[in-house]
This record gives structure tokens, sequence and C-alpha cells, in this order.
């Protein structure tokens, strides 16, 4: 494969390729070099997941420290976007997608031969970090490459839909890697992502940038909604052992605003804002935003409730569990071939509302679990559900977020949805990690998680509310016109 793409013309188009321009293999090379950067950020997130009672045995981690190991990726992938998606519209997509999958890929190999749980946590930080800046400049890339509308949207479909592929497709490679051992999940991302690298230095195109400085970053406005987030984050996390209206708790929650309010002031003075306020006008960007956190928000949280549950309680291997979540992948890779085609035909409101329906569905479903429940009656229906709901949302999410939005501010688009997505998945599993406590991972065999079927039921609730938004929104664009272009 990269003998060939040694061999292919440095890609460098004169102008967006459109529904009638033919796609060359120096374009399929492009879409499989950015697709393979977001199907390793799914992937990894995923793998690490169906490791974490592994490494929570051989590291002696309780569940609030595994959370800590899912989290520390995500805060790091989250509270970073912003300042991702202003570098690859200032620095250059091209410079920031490489040099960010090459600190990936060097996080990956180091993180695997550590065995302090707090040397690898700020590991995994580093790793959403870079990804923070690899997401926002690929699909900018995408969205300048691509002429709005059909090509654009088939090339959208086949980069979200591998993103999800990667999540979903995790499990699998998680549970076969874990049964060799856990290291070997953080292991693998490695060599591919440099792999990766490697082909993109040949096929990326280069795009003209501004000549920039210091004062050009808002580093403080991503300081402040990071700590804001991680201190939201640690305080849900801690307060069932401390109280939820200890002094801590409740001095916690206090300084997450404190800085969250921080963010927004500085966002509104100053001259070069990570978030430009004035986006967030668009409702139709505003629903993008929120249907991502709740969809992934409450995948994630099923995903490590889940993950415990079998492997702790019903002591399934890895790889077993692995297989009983295949359903899901199956179904989204599946997918990949005809959501370009369905994204022409239907609203992306309309389907990201058929996909919360989906998830809701198989969340409540699954409240139905108990230990002596055969796969196909507890586990099957909700993996087939969850992945209708991973295949109509993710590319329609993503297409609704950067559609209409100025090319200059593409990458501002794509790291709001995406810091969206992961923001959600943070927060909830914050909120699920409480709710289970730290009996998680002493549970007796055959018996639920302590807190289980309330932690299920808190992610249905949170999912209903997301598809009763979007219900609500389908109904008033039967009788508003449509919103205009976002221009600055």
């Amino acid at each position: 494969m990269y003998t060939h793409i040694l061999l292919v013309m440095p890609f460098h188009p004169t102008q967006p390729v459109d529904a009638d321009t033919r796609w060359t293999s120096a374009i399929w090379i492009l879409l499989v070099v950015l697709c393979g950067a977001l199907f390793l950020d799914g992937l990894d997130i995923s793998m690490v997941g169906v490791a974490l009672p592994s490494i929570g045995r051989n590291l002696h981690l309780g569940a609030s420290a595994l959370q800590w190991i899912v989290s520390g990726y995500v805060l790091g992938y989250g509270g970073l976007l912003l300042l991702g998606g202003r570098a690859s519209d200032l620095l250059g997509r091209r410079p920031v997608f490489l040099a960010a999958v090459t600190v990936f890929g060097i996080a990956s190999v180091v993180s695997a031969f550590l065995s302090n749980d707090g040397a690898l946590i700020a590991l995994r930080f580093v790793k959403g970090a870079s990804a923070a800046f690899t997401v926002p400049a690929g699909l900018s890339i995408i969205t300048t490459t691509f002429a709005e509308g059909i090509a654009r949207n088939r090339a959208l479909s086949i980069y979200t839909v591998c993103g999800a592929s990667g999540f979903s497709l995790g499990l699998v490679f998680g549970g076969l890697l874990t049964e060799l051992g856990w290291r070997a999940t953080f292991l693998v991302p490695g060599p591919i992502a440099l792999a990766l690298v490697i082909a993109g230095l040949r096929v990326i195109p280069r795009s003209t940038r501004e000549k920039v400085s210091w004062g050009h970053f808002d580093l403080f406005g991503a300081l402040a909604s990071t700590a804001g987030l991680m201190t939201l984050v640690y305080t849900v996390v801690e307060a069932p052992a401390r109280g939820w209206l200890s002094v801590n708790t409740l001095g916690g929650l206090a300084a997450s605003a404190a800085m969250i309010v921080t963010f927004v002031v500085i966002e509104r003075h100053h001259p070069r804002p990570l978030l430009r306020l004035g986006i967030l006008r668009s409702a139709s960007l505003v629903h993008a935003n929120l249907s991502g956190a709740v969809m992934f928000g409450g995948y994630m949280s099923f995903q490590f409730v889940a993950t415990l549950y079998l492997q702790d309680s019903l002591h399934w291997s890895p790889l077993a569990m692995a297989m009983g979540f295949l359903p899901t992948g199956l179904i989204v890779v599946a997918s990949s071939t005809r959501m370009a085609a369905i994204l022409e035909r239907f609203d992306t409101t309309t389907l990201i509302g058929g996909g919360l329906a989906a998830f809701l569905v198989g969340y409540l479903l699954f409240l139905r679990v108990s230990p002596a429940m055969p796969y196909v009656d507890f586990l099957l229906p909700t993996m087939v559900l969850l992945g209708i709901g991973f295949a109509l949302c993710f590319p329609s999410i993503n297409s609704q977020a950067t559609a209409g939005v100025a090319d200059h501010e593409q990458g501002l688009a794509s790291g709001l949805v995406n810091t969206s997505i992961q923001v959600g998945g943070a927060i909830v599993l914050a909120v699920t990690t409480a709710i289970i406590g730290p009996g998680a991972t002493t549970v007796r065999p055959g018996q639920l998680l302590p807190g289980m079927t309330t932690a299920i039921a808190v992610i249905s609730g949170i999912s209903m509310l997301g598809l009763a938004f979007t219900v609500v929104r389908v109904a008033k664009r039967r009788v508003v016109a449509p919103e205009p272009q976002l221009v600055h």
C-alpha cells in the first residue's frame, strides 16, 4: 500500500473537488490518510475502554481511577479542540495535522511501557490533546478540498463513518489485543499513526496561511476552558466520597463555573478568540453540538458500565465482550457506502432524531438486564440499535455543524462540534462513575454493579432530552424559513 503511495503525485488541487470531478487515486489516498487518523482516534478510546478491567487488576486501580484513564484522553481532546481548530486556520492545516499525528504516535508507544497510573493518565491527556489538533485540521482539509454539496457529503460521510467505525470496531480489536496484554492496546496505534504521517507528507495539499504571532492564539481562553472542564469532572467523580453538599464539592462546582465564565469573558474581548460567540446564533449548529454531546456522552458511559459488568460480574473475557459488541461496529461499517445518498435525501435534523431514538430504545432495553439472561435477550438488541444510532447520527451531526460555514471558519465549526462531543462524553461519564461508585470493581460474580440500573436510567434520560430537543426543532423547521449562510 505505502509503496504505491510514494509513487503518487502530490495532490495540489487548484479548485474544490465537485460532483463532476473524477476522484483520482491521489484523492482517495488523501481520504485514507484523513480517515485513518480519525479512525485511530476512535479506535484508541474504544480499545482502552475494553482493557480497563485488566488495567485495574494489574495496577490495582478502582473505578474512579479507571475513569480518569478515559477522561484524561477525552478532556485533552475536548478541552483543546477549539485551540486546535484555530491553529489549523492560522498555521495551516497540513503542518498542524502532520505534527499532531506524529505526537499521537510517539505518545502511544511511550505509554505502552508505563506502570505508574499518574504518568499513564498524563500521557493519555497528551494523546487527547494531539487528537484535538488532528481532528479539526483533518475535517477542514476535507471541507476546503471538496465543494459543498454532493462531493462534500460523500467525503464527509466516508470520513465520519470511519470515525464511528474506529470507535465501534475498537471494541473488537481491544478484545483481541487485551488477550495478549493490556499494553498492546496502547502500543498498536503508534506505528499506524507514524505510517499515516509518511503517507500524508505526500498527498495532503498545501494551503495559504496567515502570518501569525503568539497574540493570534487565545491561550488564556484555552487554559480557562480546559481547567474549567477538568475541575467539573474531578468534582463530580469525587462527590460521592466527599458528599454532594460538602465544602469541597460546592467549592469545586463554583470554581468550575467561574472558569467557564472567565472563558466567555475572554472570548468576548480577545481580538482573535478561540470561539467567535456569534457563530452560536446558528440554531442548526447549536443543535448539532448538543446532539453530539448527548450521543457520545450516553454511549461512552454505557460502554464503561457494560464493560465492567460483563468482565467483572459475568466474567466474560475481553475477547468475548468484544464479540458481544461486534454488531454495532458491523452496522456502522455497512452503512458507510450508503450515508452520502441518505444525507442527500433526508434532512440532517430528521436523521439525528432517528439516531437518538435508536440510542434511547437501546438503553431502555438494557434496563431489563439480569445476570441469568442470555446474550440474545439482554445485549444483542441494544447493540443493533446503538449501531443504527451511530450510523445515522455521526455523519449527520458533522454535516449539519459545518454546512453553511465560511471556509475561514471551518476549523472553528469542526473544532466546536468535536469539543461538544468529547465534553459530553467526559461529563456524562463522570456522572455515571459517581453513580456506580467504587464498588464497581469489587462486585460479586453474577450480580449487577452497584447503582448500575440507576446509571443506565440516567443515560436514558439524557438521551430522551436530546431527542425531545430534536423533535421540537423538526417541528419548528416546518414553519420557519431556512437559515442564511454564516459569515463573519
